[in-house]
């Protein structure tokens, strides 16, 4: 049976990715080939979260979900399963608090199915907000040089893998991808407080012409992690002006895009991401519980575990 979901729009895009990025990340973040766009983060977090609230991104990449959040005033905890991204997301978090940033926060280096015995006990069930994405494949659009700026003959692609490890989920099918998403959504229901909710931005891409409905299957997978869903909302990767959408798409994309159009494909350039919004249930048995202890009182005394990035 499908799931009827509210949606929404948001303006996330007014100003181009790198603009959004500026100063606040350190050089070499553009290396990661799928980063979040800092705008649909900061929205996720300041519309399903608040100031003190803990956030929780398990599969953080350089950490665009962690230093948003830290500049918003939240508390993060962050987890990357390869090890050159962890430590960018690290020192990206340190960057934050060097330009004054109120939030504190931990990253961790492992995989985000072993979630609830990674993140110290203490923070399970204080988490009030989960923000992420799935990888998309095991290669993206990356980035171009062009003729004019490497003075050879044609485009050099590069930044356009996640990584070379096959145990890296963007290596493994669809299906395998979905089973193990699961049980990372399940592993962040058990860390999430009854009520709290969880953002996961997603996009449909295709395989020899046919459209893989990523967002609706990640949707299903939320569901079978007994997540509850609430919104499924459009945030848009192209800017509006005059009430026409500006796209802002890749020479990739740009490219993939006329050679379909020229295949007989009437393909047009994706400007959004699907943001699905879906929670833990809030249990009649559970809603009684409290805790005494805040986020921030939680990373007072915690000292590094298994897998934490030094």
């Amino acid at each position: 049976m499908t799931t009827h979901v509210p949606g929404s729009v948001w303006n996330t895009a007014p100003t181009s990715a790198p603009a959004q990025r500026a100063d606040r990340y350190v050089a070499g973040s553009a290396a990661h080939p799928a980063k979040m766009l800092p705008a649909i983060a900061a929205h996720a977090i300041t519309t399903y979260s608040k100031p003190g609230d803990l956030v929780l991104d398990p599969m953080c990449g350089i950490g665009t979900t962690l230093v948003e959040a830290v500049h918003l005033g939240r508390h993060v905890l962050g987890v990357e399963y390869e090890t050159q991204w962890a430590r960018l997301a690290e020192r990206n978090l340190r960057h934050a608090d060097s330009q004054g940033a109120s939030g504190a926060g931990a990253v961790y280096c492992s995989d985000a199915r072993r979630l609830t015995t990674l993140i110290p006990e203490v923070f399970h069930g204080l988490v009030d907000l989960v923000v992420t994405s799935p990888p998309y494949g095991a290669s993206v659009h990356g980035q171009v040089r062009s003729s004019r700026e490497t003075g050879e003959r044609g485009v050099v692609k590069k930044d356009y893998r996640y990584s070379r490890d096959p145990s890296n989920l963007a290596h493994v099918g669809l299906e395998t991808l979905l089973e193990a998403f699961t049980e990372i959504l399940i592993q962040c229901r058990h860390l999430l407080r009854p009520g709290g909710h969880a953002v996961i931005t997603t996009r449909p891409w295709r395989e020899r012409g046919e459209l893989v409905d990523l967002p609706s299957a990640v949707l299903s997978a939320a569901e079978a992690a007994g997540l509850v869903p609430v919104e499924r909302c459009v945030a848009l990767l192209a800017g509006i002006r005059d009430g026409r959408l500006i796209a802002r798409p890749s020479f990739f994309q740009m490219k993939n895009i006329r050679d379909a159009r020229r295949a007989g494909l009437p393909l047009a350039v994706i400007a959004h991401e699907d943001a699905l919004v879906v929670r833990r249930p809030l249990a009649p048995a559970l809603a009684e519980l409290s805790t005494s202890e805040s986020p921030a009182q939680a990373f007072t005394g915690v000292g590094p575990c298994a897998g934490a990035v030094q």
